[in-house]
């Protein structure tokens, strides 16, 4: 089986362990993703994240955040820029989500980060999701 995405493969993963409410779960390991797990759990979308070993192969292990009466944190995430349609913005025009109650992960010459770090330090980039 070919992936030609696997960052949406990650989010979808991420959607369904949610729907099926679960805690945690595992994935293929790769640095993106596990750029994009920090910076979810930085910004409180998930409890933990980090990496096990399986076999020789490396996992993902994402730890899912969910309030006492079993709301969960992310209500959505979406991919925006696609393997068929990349998104670059400029420094400018980077996105607020939700007015800035929504992240927005780019990638950026300096690497992952949210929107507003990319606005502080000042870089555009692919706007690889968004979450809120």
């Amino acid at each position: 089986m070919s992936m030609t995405d696997p960052i949406a493969d990650m989010l979808t993963r991420i959607r369904n362990a949610i729907q099926a409410r679960q805690s945690d779960f595992t994935m293929q390991a790769s640095n993106v993703k596990l750029a994009i797990a920090r910076i979810l759990k930085e910004e409180g979308y998930i409890k933990d994240c980090g990496t096990v070993k399986n076999d020789g192969r490396t996992l993902l292990k994402i730890s899912l955040k969910y309030t006492p009466a079993k709301k969960n944190s992310i209500s959505a995430i979406k991919r925006v820029s696609k393997p068929g349609l990349r998104i670059y913005v400029g420094k400018e025009k980077v996105p607020k989500v939700l007015n800035g109650l929504g992240i927005a992960i780019i990638s950026t010459s300096r690497g992952l980060m949210t929107d507003r770090k990319a606005r502080e330090v000042g870089v555009g980039g692919e706007v690889v999701c968004t979450v809120y």
